[in-house]
């Protein structure tokens, strides 16, 4: 049996929230390019790079969200919901290109220290920047949790981190004015680097867990085992639980054993409502079932795939076969 509950293509709504994502980027490159070019500031260089990494991840968050889109067909039999994970992944990776330049840049300047200029104006246009990457990055981090994306999040926590960035670059600046230390500036953007580098690395991170066919998280788990406590009786009982996420999409499988003598309209009943029940607690989810009798040893032969330890509690143990009757 399979069951699933999803909202009508909801990719293709994401796609706007990239096409905001893309004009944010543009607009913060040249903002945060002015402020360069007015300061000489190399931190302020090191955002105006970052924010050019924001504008290649936009544009792959945009054509993979348009591909996750795509409806399931022959060769993509469970959809194309993967997509999102080549997105985050990508941007994982930029970042931390990134990050290795901005590092470079900043011992260059470290060693080759040069004064700042019209740092005044050149902050309040940073400050203009980060005012727009914060916006943009609060809405992506709403959406991206409405509509469990993936991409959006990584694209939503990569701009926050370009708003810490901008902080600790407006701090070294500030610092610079304040004191005349010219080596101020390349310490906070290696700092930045350092920071980036761990954002890189968590969103990377999490696309290869995607792509692994990860088991989906501790709450998401629980609320399966909720639904699976209220069909729980002594003669219903489950095995074989396993879990997966693909993008927006979750997937779950397990095995029903009900009494052999129960027939074929009653346990499809069952599982029917099971999958239902399911669906409704978990958002995006598609449940497969495979219904056994509990009075044939073959049905426990399978046992091993069995992935409920994951599970705050375990399914009920196996009953004799005079408990079956019922």
């Amino acid at each position: 049996m399979k069951t699933d509950i999803l909202p009508a293509n909801p990719a293709v709504s994401l796609t706007r929230f990239a096409w905001l994502s893309i004009a944010a980027a543009l607009v913060t490159i040249i903002l945060k390019s002015v402020a360069y070019l007015l300061t000489g500031s190399v931190g302020l260089l090191s955002d105006a790079v970052e924010s050019l990494v924001n504008l290649a991840g936009a544009l792959m968050a945009l054509a993979m969200l348009t591909i996750a889109a795509r409806p399931a067909d022959e060769d993509h039999a469970y959809g194309h919901s993967k997509a999102e994970y080549f997105s985050s992944g990508a941007e994982g990776i930029l970042i931390l290109i990134a990050a290795v330049s901005i590092g470079i840049a900043a011992v260059q300047r470290f060693f080759a220290p040069q004064p700042l200029e019209q740092i005044g104006m050149g902050l309040l246009v940073s400050i203009a920047a980060s005012l727009v990457n914060l916006f943009v990055a609060l809405l992506l981090l709403k959406a991206s949790k409405r509509y469990h994306s993936i991409t959006l999040e990584a694209n939503a926590h990569h701009l926050l981190t370009d708003v810490w960035t901008s902080a600790g670059v407006l701090l070294g600046v500030g610092l610079v004015a304040l004191t005349g230390w010219q080596q101020l500036d390349p310490l906070v953007a290696l700092l930045v680097a350092g920071n980036i580098i761990w954002a890189g690395f968590h969103i990377v991170r999490s696309s290869v867990l995607g792509l692994m066919d990860t088991a989906l998280p501790t709450e998401e788990l629980a609320a399966i085992q909720r639904v699976l406590d209220q069909h729980s009786q002594s003669h219903v009982q489950f095995h074989a639980l396993r879990t997966r996420r693909a993008g927006a999409r979750r997937f779950v499988s397990l095995h029903v054993l009900v009494p052999g003598a129960w027939t074929v309209h009653k346990g499809h009943e069952l599982v029917e409502q099971i999958e239902a029940d399911i669906c409704r607690a978990v958002p995006n989810m598609t449940a497969f079932t495979h219904l056994e009798s509990l009075n044939d040893p073959a049905s426990w032969n399978d046992t091993d795939l069995d992935r409920t330890e994951e599970l705050p509690h375990k399914p009920t143990t196996r009953i004799d076969s005079d408990e079956q009757a019922g």
